[in-house]
């Protein structure tokens, strides 16, 4: 398993991606403050039977600063990345990854082989909407990150063995993201409760909630609810997983996502 940085092409919206394997595609959209190479242990596993996609957000990695203000203009750029591909792909999401890849699914304006939302929010409590806000509201743009309260947020506050070279990655990342880049998509993250009731309920294509046994953002709740109201929604929860899940849990996630092709 690897975080190495590996070289970008320029893709379709003005996204950065990196790409390996063969078969059809499979979109990989990471969370806020990170980049394409947190999907590098899952990526070779999946490279087995498709065309991978790790894309960068805009404003993080090597893909421009967008002045977005919401989760519809992040989606915008990724329904145009989609487009360029040759046939229809599953998008996988991780954390604010997983709002654009559901609302994705939900706007219908691409066709989706399959989704799957990795640590996915739904209907934060009151508290949680508050803290997260208030998270939001202290960045200013222009200072860098502070990693130490994501990264005990996202792993524990004792990361060790696989798990602290997963969070040693993400504090590098953390340290290196273009500070707007970060805080406008925080401030969408922090202000998005994810997909509502009723697009859920219409969602035909085949969908994957998944989430940690041990996420208290992303809660097994939330991935349980949205799956039952989704026709044809699935749950899983990882054990002893947290919010980084496919970084320190890939090859179960890996083998969770090719089920999605297996009625």
């Amino acid at each position: 398993m690897t975080w190495t940085i590996r070289p970008r092409s320029e893709g379709p919206g003005g996204l950065y991606y990196w790409t390996e394997g063969a078969g059809p595609p499979i979109v990989l959209i990471h969370g806020v403050g990170l980049r394409a190479e947190a999907w590098g242990g899952i990526a070779p596993l999946l490279a087995k039977d498709f065309t991978v996609y790790a894309v960068d957000m805009p404003g993080h990695g090597a893909s421009p600063l967008d002045r977005a203000r919401s989760l519809s203009d992040y989606t915008a750029r990724f329904s145009v990345f989609i487009d360029g591909l040759d046939a229809a792909p599953i998008v996988a999401g991780h954390s604010m990854g997983a709002f654009i890849a559901l609302d994705l699914a939900t706007r219908g304006a691409n066709a989706l082989r399959a989704v799957a939302a990795l640590n996915a929010v739904f209907e934060r409590s009151d508290a949680a909407a508050s803290a997260v806000q208030a998270r939001a509201k202290a960045l200013d743009g222009g200072s860098g990150a502070d990693p130490l309260a994501p990264l005990e947020r996202w792993f524990g506050a004792s990361p060790h063995g696989s798990v602290g070279a997963a969070a040693k990655a993400c504090r590098t990342w953390l340290t290196s993201v273009d500070p707007e880049g970060y805080a406008q998509a925080y401030r969408v993250f922090a202000h998005h409760d994810g997909p509502n009731r009723a697009a859920l309920a219409e969602l035909q294509t085949p969908t994957l909630f998944l989430t940690g046994s041990q996420d208290p953002n992303s809660t097994p709740a939330m991935s349980h609810e949205m799956a039952r109201l989704t026709p044809n929604g699935r749950a899983q929860i990882e054990a002893d997983a947290a919010h980084m899940a496919p970084m320190t849990h890939a090859p179960s996630i890996a083998t969770a996502i090719r089920a999605l092709m297996t009625p």
